[in-house]
């Protein structure tokens, strides 16, 4: 072989998909170039997802674990077969998604981002007095945590007002819970003891006999009224709520249970450790001052500047490494953030750039980052930030696939694919590849949306009445007074950490408990809930079903008489191979639907229950159209742009943003509300989002009133009234510093948001002008 081949290196082969046909994909064919930023657009419910996470992330993460051993493979997440003919050429991959990071209360961003880890090490070189090594720093760890609170920096206590209706007796039910209703097993632990008068009320009792009610505990009940379970042993109010609720994670009960609990449990401060964790002689030592949990709570940037300041030979590694990864959060927006803030409290934009900080010091190349929205939660000051990170990802030797709708996010690209041409079955398909400036002069949703026209509000509306807050405090909100007008479109905006979800979705509910919020927290239920389920209709549909055919509506359910016997009404049936992966698979008995065969063998109309469910929303509502009860939900689900969805779809499956849709929908069918939105444009392709402000001015004239937090520029732009809060994060923020129209805004001068709507309007003009 000659020295000049030797030394040739192939071109880099792209990544290859054939014929792919993940949900909604039609046998889709592309090559997508690797050491590039590629961004993948289209419509909500286009495919994008569906090509770039169930098919491409999900065939390289497969891929790679199948290099694993059986037992490892069995620890690690299990990824599906991609519906494609072939994927060739696929690097391995780094999905850095919207998932919240979650975990319990021992999780924190600290913890997450490796930072902590670092801070332990660094306070056993150089903290005096020197108690021990990097471990005893953990509040995991027995020999550092606070034993008064296990670690979590707080405790919980029980609100008995709350809990407890002193005025009445134990037969009318005293017990503001919901598993202890009269009739109830829990209500008859207390009832049925003999213990107590049942018709007296509780405020009368003795000092006994309420210590009795409330904090006795293991007592032998020697003389119960009929029906008292006799191997069980007396167990208080107190005691036995710590036990069955305060004593399990919160992801095990019920959403009615986690709603009562949030009324009748107050969090405090550990006393011990004053919040901190660790116990008093971890406490005890310290490095210029502050001891460790001091560090934990100091924020991000703040932390970044004392850590810089230590100038001591023997840390100075430890001191760069946890000064970049710092730096880093700084970079990225999250400056506002604490290391002892616990991730479950994130949002998912938070969690995704909190992931992105694992990766930013990374030195691996030839990885393909797959982000999903990443611009999602950030001011449009910070987008920049955001697009700096990936270029460097890119410059690393690294290929770069991301998912977003943001026209900054798409301006630094340096290929472009757009999935559509619209959404659900009339979507997946390829309708442009090229660069950004080819995509300018396409025929594509995406384009027109990209081109149009943007204009301030000319005439916004006046307010038909106020909220008002005084002088509210919480979190870095300071001594606050502002008025929120109704009857028209308020938008809130700010940088991250501003304290604009705290103003809206805290105080306000608080003062103001008649408004209705409407956010993209998790909906509940279970894998088999759906849009039909969630929207009220699925009821309504198999009693259409069972009254043409005579049979029990149960029959028409997949969670009752109708439930295949071979996947229980799943639609897939699932094999354990012990050490290797399960494998998950379409059931063939009901040909995934879920539905037995005789449910399925009865038809309304030409269409059996099965088909009914895998309808989408327009051909549904056309079914069902002489059926008030069902095609005017599905109305309100096409109002809200759900459109794409099937009926049958997983809840699941959705975006946060579908789920605030969905939500929405629920609510539209009554008038007169204040509504408060967290976000809504997340997830929303240009084009949506005029569908979304259509919505809202359908909603104010109306007679409802719309409060958004949102960092959109669309949104701003539309707007009749806008409150701005900072002016930084953490903090630096915490106060209103602009009230006023959209047109006043891009005027003001202390407004960090206004150059940035100026600059977005303009730039429309200068289009216009151009095309002109």
């Amino acid at each position: 072989m000659t020295a000049e081949r030797r030394n040739a290196r192939p071109a880099s082969l792209p990544i290859r998909i054939v014929r792919a046909r993940t949900n909604n994909l039609k046998d889709v064919t592309l090559d997508i170039p690797k050491h590039r930023i590629v961004v993948f657009t289209g419509v909500s419910g286009s495919g994008k997802s569906s090509l770039v996470f169930d098919t491409i992330a999900a065939e390289s993460q497969k891929q790679l674990n199948e290099t694993y051993s059986s037992f490892v493979r069995n620890r690690l997440p299990h990824y599906g077969q991609p519906e494609a003919d072939g994927l060739y050429h696929l690097p391995a991959s780094i999905v850095v998604d919207q998932k919240r990071l979650g975990g319990n209360a021992r999780s924190t961003v600290g913890t997450a981002t490796d930072i902590y880890a670092l801070l332990r090490l660094l306070f056993s070189r150089i903290g005096e007095p020197h108690v021990g090594e990097s471990s005893v720093f953990s509040f995991n760890h027995p020999q550092g945590m606070c034993l008064d609170c296990q670690g979590l920096g707080n405790v919980d206590s029980i609100d008995v007002d709350s809990l407890v209706d002193w005025s009445k007796s134990l037969n009318e039910g005293p017990l503001r819970f919901p598993a202890f209703g009269v009739g109830s097993a829990r209500w008859k632990r207390y009832a049925l003891t003999g213990f107590f008068d049942n018709d007296k009320k509780l405020g009368k009792y003795t000092a006994a006999e309420r210590h009795r009610l409330l904090h006795e505990d293991g007592t032998p009940v020697t003389h119960p009224l009929p029906g008292w379970y006799a191997s069980t042993k007396y167990e208080g109010l107190i005691p036995r709520f710590k036990r069955s609720y305060l004593e399990r994670e919160l992801e095990e009960l019920s959403k009615p249970e986690r709603d009562a609990l949030s009324r009748i449990v107050r969090r405090e401060p550990c006393p011990a450790c004053g919040g901190g964790r660790l116990n008093a002689r971890i406490l005890a030592c310290r490095v210029r001052g502050k001891n460790i949990a001091d560090c934990a709570a100091m924020e991000v940037g703040d932390l970044r500047d004392f850590v810089r300041s230590l100038d001591v030979p023997e840390v100075a590694t430890v001191v760069s490494a946890m000064a970049d990864r710092l730096h880093h959060m700084v970079n990225i927006g999250l400056d506002y953030l604490a290391l002892d803030r616990e991730t479950a409290s994130l949002s998912g934009g938070e969690s995704q750039r909190v992931k992105m900080v694992r990766h930013l010091g990374s030195s691996l190349s030839d990885i393909a980052y797959i982000f999903d929205e990443p611009s999602i939660g950030l001011h449009p000051r910070d987008v920049h930030q955001l697009t700096d990170l990936l270029t460097r990802l890119r410059d690393n030797g690294n290929t770069v696939l991301v998912v977003e709708h943001d026209p900054d996010v798409i301006a630094i690209a340096d290929h472009v694919i757009d999935i559509g041409p619209n959404a659900g079955a009339d979507g997946g398909r390829i309708v442009f590849e090229g660069s950004v400036d080819a995509l300018a002069t396409a025929s594509t949703t995406t384009a027109r949306a990209l081109a149009k026209p943007r204009a301030l509000k000319t005439r916004p509306r006046h307010a038909s009445g106020y909220l008002q807050i005084e002088n509210a405090s919480m979190f870095n909100v300071s001594n606050v007074s502002v008025r929120i007008p109704l009857g028209v479109i308020t938008v809130v905006v700010g940088v991250a950490g501003s304290g604009k979800s705290t103003l809206v979705h805290r105080i306000l509910p608080r003062l103001h408990p008649n408004v209705v919020r409407i956010d993209q927290s998790a909906l509940g239920g279970s894998r088999r809930s759906t849009p039909a389920t969630y929207i009220g209709i699925l009821d309504p549909i198999r009693d259409r079903f069972a009254a043409a055919s005579g049979l029990p509506a149960g029959l028409f359910s997949t969670n009752s008489l109708g439930a295949c016997p071979e996947c229980r009404g799943i639609g897939l049936v699932r094999t354990d191979l012990a050490f290797m992966d399960a494998i998950e698979a379409p059931c063939e008995t009901c040909d995934a639907t879920g539905f037995s065969d005789q449910a399925r063998s009865f038809r309304l109309d030409g269409s059996s229950i099965a088909d009914v469910m895998k309808m989408t929303i327009p051909a549904a509502k056309d079914f069902f159209a002489s059926d008030e009860a069902i095609r005017a939900p599905l109305e309100r689900l096409e109002r809200v742009g759900l459109d794409y969805m099937t009926l049958g779809q997983q809840l699941s499956s959705l975006s946060g943003g579908e789920r605030q849709r969905l939500k929405l929908a629920t609510e539209l069918a009554r008038t007169g509300r204040i509504y408060l939105f967290d976000e809504p444009t997340s997830g929303l392709h240009i084009a949506d989002i005029e569908k979304l402000l259509r919505l809202f001015d359908e909603l104010v004239a109306r007679g409802d009133s719309v409060l958004i937090v949102e960092h959109n520029l669309d949104v701003m732009a539309h707007a009749d009234w806008i409150i701005e809060m900072g002016p930084g994060a953490g903090h630096r923020g915490g106060q209103i510093v602009f009230e006023g129209t959209p047109s006043d805004l891009t005027k003001a001068t202390s407004s960090i948001t206004g150059p940035f709507l100026r600059k977005h309007v303009g730039d429309a003009r200068q289009t216009r002008s151009r095309a002109n």
